[in-house]
């Protein structure tokens, strides 16, 4: 085992009741920063028909995130920022920064040019909220890190399930929607700043190591977790990006007039939302009964509702909110889980890194389905769009139950896998 993966953290005693006092502020903060991730998507027919968008202009909203995330967790991945700045004041500047440049698409923006590019921005700062937010959740849970890492991502969820619940209040300015979750990640910046604390389980601050981002991918076990994320992330943003499109879609096929936008909007927050029950049953499953069980029974249940959703387009809400309820559970149930793998299966002192450079790539993917997936619907139409993801669930399932079957799963979930 290399010298680095044996390293040992520093332990104190710690209440537990503080610990899940310091996770419920986390997952507060991480719920205001990341709304700022869908603000923009929420709006998309509002913007479409203010500026006159294309179908790949409307797309390129949600890709120019994903784009500033990928390079803004790439550039901190190499310098090993979550690990050798204070994670806090890191999701702190992140959060205040992404939200000026998205308050700034609604102040400045009249066009998709500015508008993309500033989204961008905001990508890039989000980097620095999301896989540090993970990394000090960490620090607080050995034992239980499974669920609390669970409940990290349901916040993350609500976060970004909350654009599309402002989005269908009729009546609603699309710049208010921009305006209101900017104000909400700087109330979430405040509180990283002046609340948030690491736990007992930090490490020191790490040296600048550059070459440990090809480590991620050379030792195997830590492979097979990231490829696990990566084959449920090329499903995940994909369908979130474009369920309200989707159902939109589908009630017009049944004959829908009024109230198309809404109802699609009130499918898409219940997708999303659905998933914050997802992840923090998955998280208390996992930590009883092993981490790769609970991503593989995951990722069958929403690789088979994308099969399900081609049979499901043109039916009407009936159908649309049962199936998005059960989706949007599983879709994103085993997301913490393999990020706690990653915790588990990492040396302790760049886990950080670890985290960053895992969701790095796993956004990269995200943006080929987001843009793939209206492609295909273009190209027939949107009750077959879907299927383009199914895929991603069939190869992190495959590569969770080859982690399973190594030695180095006895490190997950304190021995169950």
């Amino acid at each position: 085992m290399p010298r680095a993966f044996a390293t040992a953290r520093v332990v104190t005693s710690e209440s537990p009741k503080r610990a899940w006092r310091q996770l419920a502020l986390l997952s507060l903060v991480l719920l205001s920063g990341m709304s700022l991730w869908f603000s923009a998507s929420a709006v998309a027919n509002s913007l479409r028909d203010a500026w006159s968008l294309t179908s790949g202009q409307v797309s390129g909203l949600t890709m120019a995130v994903q784009g500033g995330f990928v390079v803004g967790g790439l550039v901190s991945a190499i310098l090993n920022l979550p690990d050798r700045v204070r994670p806090t004041t890191l999701i702190a500047v992140s959060c205040a920064l992404g939200a000026a440049a998205n308050a700034a698409v609604a102040q400045f923006a009249h066009g998709p040019v500015l508008a993309m590019s500033l989204r961008f921005v905001t990508g890039v700062c989000l980097a620095g909220v999301y896989p540090p937010g993970m990394l000090v959740a960490s620090t607080w849970f050995r034992e239980r890190r499974g669920l609390a890492l669970g409940v990290l991502v349901g916040a993350l969820t609500i976060g970004t399930a909350s654009p599309h619940f402002l989005a269908a209040i009729p009546r609603q300015d699309w710049r208010t929607v921009l305006y209101v979750s900017s104000a909400g990640a700087i109330a979430g910046a405040v509180l990283a700043i002046a609340v948030v604390r690491e736990g007992p389980f930090a490490s020191r601050r790490a040296p600048f190591q550059p070459k440990f981002v090809a480590r991620v991918f050379r030792e195997p076990a830590l492979r097979l977790a990231n490829f696990g994320y990566f084959g449920h992330m090329w499903e995940l943003y994909a369908a979130w990006t474009w369920m309200n499109v989707f159902a939109m879609n589908s009630l017009r096929a049944r004959g829908w007039t009024d109230g198309v936008e809404r109802a699609g909007s009130l499918v898409a927050f219940a997708f999303i939302v659905s998933g914050t029950l997802g992840c923090a049953f998955a998280g208390l499953l996992a930590d009883r009964v092993g981490r790769t069980r609970i991503a593989i029974a995951s990722l069958a249940v929403s690789g088979a509702c994308c099969i399900v959703s081609a049979g499901a387009f043109g039916s009407g809400i009936a159908v649309l909110v049962p199936l998005a309820l059960v989706w949007g559970f599983a879709i994103v149930a085993d997301s913490a889980q393999f990020s706690t793998m990653v915790t588990e299966l990492s040396p302790p002192e760049y886990v950080g890194t670890a985290l960053t450079i895992q969701t790095c790539v796993g956004f990269l993917l995200t943006m080929i389905s987001i843009r793939l997936t209206p492609i295909i619907a273009g190209t027939s139409h949107w009750g077959i769009a879907f299927l383009a993801l199914v895929p991603g669930p069939l190869f992190a399932l495959e590569s969770m139950r080859r982690l399973r079957a190594r030695p180095e799963a006895a490190r997950l979930a304190g021995g169950r896998g």
